[in-house]
């Protein structure tokens, strides 16, 4: 609109008013009771009521019967792979280096030759001990001749009984100076023997510390030289340390007669707990300090693919296969400390169940009590339904995701985990 016709448009206002001034009053009167009229007819037509605006319906929502199942409930740990044996191969005699008889890293058999030693002072050392062997036979041999020929000649009085004596001491001590001689033999060829060092074990071997030509030192401990390492590792060790709550209550499930010794493992890159054990080990006592107490699981591991240091996913199954009901993850609301679950009444009304809760289990969260088998669980429109308040409902089913390898959200801390029993 320009400015001429902004001008324009108050001079008809202008003019519209001068005209209703010079109206009659009654018609003036009649113009403004209209409109009046008119509204007040259509309070009339209502009972000179404003219109009452209609209620929405109450609000939909899913419900479905607690899932029943029979389930493996597990308790969860985080450990190690030890070898179930490990020795430190260290040399028996001194000597220098020959041969090395291994790959660094290769898989050994007990009794495989690992080292080999220069065995030329030893086999000099057997030699000499064999000849000193052979001299006190010698002198064995005399000492024996020389008592037979003293005791035939004692009858005719020919020798005397003293010197039949002195003889007969002389054959003992021969024949202590053959043992030691034998004895000696024998720890010469065991010298030999040594230059040879052979596996202890069977396992996996560590890299050499020591290359032929150097010369290693025999002795008790670490006072040796350290050749190479040698760790078992089939069967294998998983160690771990458990709470002392986790601890009480594995015993008191076996008190109640649960076989509590079945424990799965997975590796960090892995989905599926694959790696099938027993509890091998619990110790005799909880650590003061931390309050745990440590545990060992022996696995088998044919193809040698776990390798000690290796870190672990342990679940321990505690109780054994028990009936439990599931509802889904996403049913489970939280009331400040409290963990419940809506559920509708015969009435049509919401109704906040405080429940305990288990593991969770493809999705599915064990209910421990608060739940009834028969209860209406609202397992979709949650935001809707206020305890309390109306709903409407429409059936649905609860059902166990496909996936194996749930984790736990942190909106509900639980620990432990469970599985469905194959039906």
């Amino acid at each position: 609109m320009n400015m001429y016709s902004h001008i324009e448009a108050e001079g008809t206002a202008a003019r519209s008013l001068r005209r209703f001034r010079g109206l009659p009053t009654w018609q003036r009167a009649s113009l403004v009771a209209l409109p009046l009229a008119l509204v007040a007819g259509a309070y009339g037509l209502s009972g000179n009521q404003a219109p009452a605006l209609a209620a929405p319906p109450p609000p939909m929502v899913t419900v479905a019967e607690p899932l029943a199942r029979e389930v493996n409930e597990w308790d969860d740990y985080i450990g190690r792979f030890e070898a179930s044996q490990s020795v430190e191969v260290r040399p028996r005699v001194s000597g220098q280096v020959t041969a090395i008889h291994f790959k660094d890293g290769a898989i050994v058999r007990k009794g495989e030759l690992l080292f080999s030693l220069d065995s030329r002072p030893f086999t000099a050392a057997l030699a000499e001990a064999r000849a000193g062997l052979a001299s006190a036979r010698s002198d064995l041999n005399i000492a024996q001749t020389n008592l037979g020929r003293a005791e035939r000649l004692v009858a005719a009085n020919a020798v005397s009984q003293s010197d039949v004596d002195q003889l007969r001491a002389k054959v003992q001590a021969a024949q202590a100076a053959v043992a030691g001689a034998e004895a000696r033999v024998r720890a010469r060829a065991l010298d030999v023997e040594f230059t040879r060092v052979r596996a202890p074990i069977s396992g996996r071997i560590s890299d050499r510390r020591v290359d032929a030509g150097n010369l290693v030192a025999a002795g008790e401990g670490t006072g040796s030289t350290l050749l190479t390492t040698i760790n078992a590792l089939d069967p294998i060790y998983f160690s771990f340390n458990g709470s002392e709550g986790l601890f009480l209550k594995a015993r008191r499930a076996r008190e109640a007669g649960a076989q509590s010794s079945a424990v799965e493992v997975r590796l960090q890159d892995e989905a599926e707990y694959k790696w099938k054990g027993t509890l091998d080990f619990t110790d005799n006592g909880l650590d003061p300090k931390s309050g745990t107490i440590r545990g060992r699981a022996v696995l088998h591991n044919p193809g040698l693919f776990l390798t000690p240091g290796m870190f672990g996913n342990m679940r321990l199954s505690s109780g054994g296969t028990a009936a439990a009901l599931l509802v889904p993850d996403t049913a489970i609301q939280t009331d400040q400390a409290r963990k419940i679950v809506a559920v509708v009444g015969a009435d049509g009304k919401v109704v906040a169940k405080p429940v305990e809760l288990g593991a969770l289990v493809d999705g599915l969260r064990i209910v421990r009590s608060g739940l009834a088998p028969k209860d209406r669980v609202v397992i979709s429109g949650i935001q809707s339904a206020m305890p309390g308040s109306p709903v409407r409902t429409q059936p649905g089913r609860i059902t166990p995701l496909t996936s194996q390898a749930e984790e736990t959200p942190a909106s509900v801390p639980v620990a432990g985990a469970a599985t469905l029993v194959a039906r």
